[in-house]
């Protein structure tokens, strides 16, 4: 049978970095440049101080509580740059359009990327526009690139991570995580993934749960202020579960998370009991998980609190030399092996 490509080979997780390694990174890997290339995966790359991101948005519905498509497309890619530690500067957007897709639904789409992107001080200010038959594509797909650059907030900070241990790096990278390093989560887990979800299939959740699509650079660089961030990266698709495991895997430690502190709502968690579906492991697009040194972590708490999209952050665990991989210690008492999930349990949210 004719090998082919499936669903769950681009909804992050095990499947899609299986994906990547064997079929692109086996055409692309030997022409990887800069200082932080592409065979790293980081969120972004990183050329003469230059930090680079591209991704592209395919999320069913096109509006959502909370969100859509455009607001989707400016904060996912924005994020992508801030959480290297870099200032985002500007932005590009490209479109592809259904033939038929309602006037207004795009305008609306527009609009709010316009509003965004003005919101965040990163403007769109390149793109491309191509309209395809009926049929071709699902609606409307949007790509967006993003540029960012090295500022002396990211310079102090790891001044200030140098005072308490070894540093060479000069970005927040996944691999830069050391033993006794706090793993700090900037607010509650699982909103983006249960309410489009909710919204796309009828459940009724979304009544209640919103998605929680921001843009984080305002954030970051409250936390980068403060000091002692040694890695950052938006626990997006396989939620949070995939991005300690990347932690884990490319820093060569273990990680230990504590379930009773990491923030999960309600309304999310009662949705995914009734669904069978683990909330560690749904997409987020407004959080940020951080690598802190242990020295500086109830501080940059303290600095993520008082930030609107930090307010329920929380220290949520630590890494260590005594366990391999991720272990979740449960609210029972128990641990658990917390394995990178295979695929985000829910579909096209992003």
């Amino acid at each position: 049978m004719k090998d082919t490509i499936k669903l769950n080979q681009g909804a992050g997780g095990e499947l899609m970095d299986e994906f990547i390694k064997k079929k692109i990174l086996t055409a692309f890997g030997k022409q990887s440049a800069g200082e932080v290339p592409l065979s790293s995966l980081d969120d972004a790359a990183v050329i003469d101080d230059i930090v680079f991101s591209t991704d592209s948005h395919t999320v069913q519905p096109l509006i959502f509580p909370g969100g859509d498509l455009g607001s989707l497309a400016v904060c996912g890619t924005i994020n992508d740059v801030a959480v290297m530690g870099a200032q985002p500067l500007a932005l590009s957007a490209g479109f592809i359009i259904e033939e038929g897709l309602a006037t207004e639904t795009f305008e609306t789409i527009v609009n709010s990327m316009a509003s965004i992107s003005k919101s965040a001080k990163v403007p769109i200010v390149t793109g491309d526009t191509k309209v395809v038959e009926k049929g071709a594509i699902q609606e409307f797909m949007i790509n967006t690139s993003g540029i960012g650059r090295r500022t002396k907030i990211l310079d102090e900070n790891i001044k200030e991570v140098k005072r308490y241990r070894i540093f060479t790096q000069r970005w927040l990278r996944d691999s830069n995580l050391k033993k006794g390093d706090a793993i700090i989560l900037s607010g509650n887990i699982g909103e983006h993934g249960i309410a489009l979800l909710s919204f796309r299939e009828g459940y009724g959740f979304e009544t209640k749960i919103k998605s929680d699509v921001a843009p984080v650079n305002g954030l970051m660089e409250r936390a980068l202020a403060e000091g002692g961030l040694v890695a950052a990266k938006d626990p997006t698709r396989g939620g949070l579960a995939n991005t300690v495991n990347e932690f884990a895997e490319k820093s060569q430690v273990g990680i230990i998370l504590h379930e009773e502190h990491i923030p999960i709502p309600t309304g999310v968690r009662s949705a995914c009991d009734m669904l069978g579906i683990d909330p560690l492991e749904i997409g987020n697009e407004g959080k940020v998980v951080f690598g802190v040194v242990e020295e500086k972590a109830e501080e940059v708490l303290r600095t993520l609190k008082k930030h609107p999209l930090g307010k329920h952050a929380a220290i949520i665990g630590e890494a260590t030399t005594d366990v391999k991989g991720v272990v979740l210690a449960t609210t029972v008492g128990g641990r658990r092996n917390l394995h990178k999930p295979l695929g985000d349990p829910v579909p096209r949210i992003c």
